[in-house]
């Protein structure tokens, strides 16, 4: 008789559980090895970068774990979730291009009358188990089926907080397309996506859906969701342009000078969706500070401060590093001033037209543990949305100084840089 054993296959599955994904094999696996970004076996960066946490272990447990540097790590009252946005959604962008920041890295982009989801992740744990790992800080602002019809799914690499299985296995039953760096393929099909709606790229290849052109683009970061890292799936940032719009979302990335070189050779950009959140000096080089983040919106527009906006994400909805909650909204705010260039900071859910203003209440003031007293000066077409209210948040009046219940609250575990 041939075959696996029965005991084997079972513990193996057990060991590996769905969430885990599946490794990169057959034809997959001999296209990754003639990719020129795979080199003695593994996935390598456009630069070195260290992808384990660097200094004393010991010193940053006893920084992390100490109370009040763990309070700081999430909001001190409910995250404002904007109350409408299913209704919003449903009339179509006037200008030919809206964006909804969903919390973290997931942004609903409606470009030119298409509609790309980036990285969506909407579990209550960025984490391959329901009751372990970083829990949400606020609630998702549109139930997964009521935010209507998606051309492409694009994800950036397969952490957790990027890649969400139950997410992913609730788009299959949508008719959308997934497009995914090279290798992370494996992981869909183990979970349903079917083979032709779906499209892998290596760094520089692109791939048309609904008329939009869609571009995997570098990256300095790391990938893995198993107990074995094996690096056989590629990491990147994307570029979505249109006949007249384009728009670039940066995944997970530390700074390199490849920023520039996509700049020249994709942009500029209307918008730049960039990673600011989820820093520290124990990791500095798969992540970018605010400021790091307003560098490289800078090299994207080829260093002109007044061309396009820039969207901070990976931020406010899940607590993965030391830094306090609010610190990179602030720090965004900050370096853009001191750029001459456009930031726009909206609440989880809150859709809006780059030509038609932009959300610049600083609404995370009002929940951050350690008070915020500086506002910067309003902006000239700033949209200042009335607070909140009902189930979904409340605006600054209703903060209430408690810490989130069931929908956040910092978690007790020890954060991973793989986010």
């Amino acid at each position: 008789m041939t075959g696996s054993h029965p005991t084997r296959s079972r513990l193996t599955a057990a060991l590996r559980p769905a969430a885990f994904g599946a490794d990169p094999g057959g034809e997959r696996m001999e296209r990754i090895r003639r990719s020129p970004n795979f080199a003695n076996g593994v996935f390598v960066n456009p630069v070195g970068a260290r992808t384990v946490p660097s200094g004393s272990m010991l010193k940053f447990a006893s920084t992390y774990f100490r109370k009040e540097e763990r309070v700081r790590r999430a909001p001190a009252g409910t995250v404002p979730v904007h109350p409408t946005t299913v209704a919003d959604l449903a009339t179509p962008p006037a200008s030919g291009l809206r964006l909804t920041w969903m919390g973290h890295s997931s942004v609903l982009a409606e470009i030119e009358g298409r509609r790309v989801l980036f990285d969506p992740v909407w579990g209550q744990r960025c984490s391959p188990f329901s009751l372990v790992g970083p829990k949400r800080l606020h609630p998702v602002p549109v139930p997964l089926r009521e935010l209507g019809p998606v051309d492409a799914v694009v994800i950036s690499h397969d952490h957790y907080d990027h890649l969400d299985m139950p997410t992913i296995r609730a788009l299959v039953r949508s008719h959308a397309m997934f497009v995914v760096p090279l290798g992370v393929g494996a992981h869909l099909e183990r979970w349903g996506v079917p083979a032709e709606r779906m499209t892998e790229l290596d760094w520089h290849e692109s791939t048309e859906v609904a008329g939009l052109t869609l571009t995997a683009t570098p990256a300095r970061h790391f990938c893995g969701r198993g107990l074995r890292n094996t690096q056989h799936t590629l990491w990147a940032s994307w570029v979505v342009a249109g006949s007249g719009r384009r728009i670039y979302h940066s995944g997970d990335t530390g700074y390199f000078s490849g920023f520039a070189e996509i700049g020249a050779a994709y942009g500029p950009f209307d918008t730049t969706m960039i990673q600011i959140g989820a820093y520290s000096d124990y990791w500095p080089d798969i992540h970018m500070t605010p400021e790091e983040g307003m560098r490289a919106h800078l090299d994207l527009q080829g260093g002109d401060p007044v061309r396009g906006i820039m969207l901070p994400i990976h931020w406010g909805t899940f607590n993965l590093a030391p830094h306090p909650w609010e610190e990179p909204a602030e720090g965004t705010v900050a370096a853009a001033e001191e750029a001459g260039a456009t930031v726009a900071v909206p609440r989880p859910g809150q859709p809006f037209e780059p030509e038609r203003g932009l959300p610049l209440e600083p609404w995370w003031r009002a929940i951050a543990a350690r008070p915020v007293t500086e506002v910067p000066a309003a902006a000239e077409g700033a949209v200042e949305p009335a607070a909140p209210a009902g189930p979904s948040g409340a605006g600054a009046s209703g903060a209430t100084g408690k810490r989130p219940g069931a929908t956040g609250g910092a978690d007790p575990a020890m954060p991973i840089p793989q986010s």
